[in-house]
């Protein structure tokens, strides 16, 4: 059984075959039976969208660069933590894959220039963060595509109205 069927049982009526990205390149306000309360996110990585849910059958979409094969993670977490342009540190394994990146094993601090963009929600799960992210990006192209190490990736703009529209302790879904 894929993980997408195993965690959609409990958030209700996701429809999996949504337009691609190319279709709705801005957010958009969707069409969207959910049993999730206002507010909850959840990121389709298969379509590369993030809904925010609205209420009353709607959500907006959000389109989203995902991580690549193999640096995925899906599951059920919540908000712990957010960040104004926050420092990037690459892990060590990204570190071994791009030695380049060693100069920043100490952290790169926040800026236009940073991989984490504007702003970042840390994702944590049963008290713990999963090292998995949801923040803004530096390549506006990567967006639609499976780019990342692992996060999700929003435009700048999008990410900052997520952060201000999301408390700490918020319900994030990622299929």
């Amino acid at each position: 059984m894929k993980r997408r069927s195993i965690i959609l049982g409990g958030v209700g009526m996701l429809a999996l075959s949504r337009p691609s990205f190319a279709e709705y390149a801005g957010r958009t306000v969707v069409d969207f039976e959910t049993p999730e309360r206002p507010g909850t996110l959840i990121v389709n990585t298969g379509e590369k969208s993030l809904l925010r849910i609205l209420g009353e059958g709607l959500a907006m979409r959000y389109p989203v660069a995902v991580g690549k094969e193999g640096h995925d993670w899906a599951g059920i977490a919540q908000v712990g933590r957010k960040v104004e342009w926050p420092t990037w540190t690459p892990p060590a394994d990204m570190i071994a894959r791009k030695p380049e990146l060693a100069k920043w094993a100490d952290g790169m601090p926040g800026g236009p220039e940073n991989p984490l963009g504007a702003r970042a929600l840390y994702l944590y799960a049963n008290g713990k963060d999963t090292l998995f992210r949801i923040h803004g990006t530096n390549e506006p192209a990567s967006i639609g595509h499976a780019a990342s190490s692992g996060c999700i990736r929003m435009l700048n703009e999008h990410i900052e109205g997520i952060y201000e529209q999301t408390p700490l302790g918020t319900k994030v879904i990622v299929v």
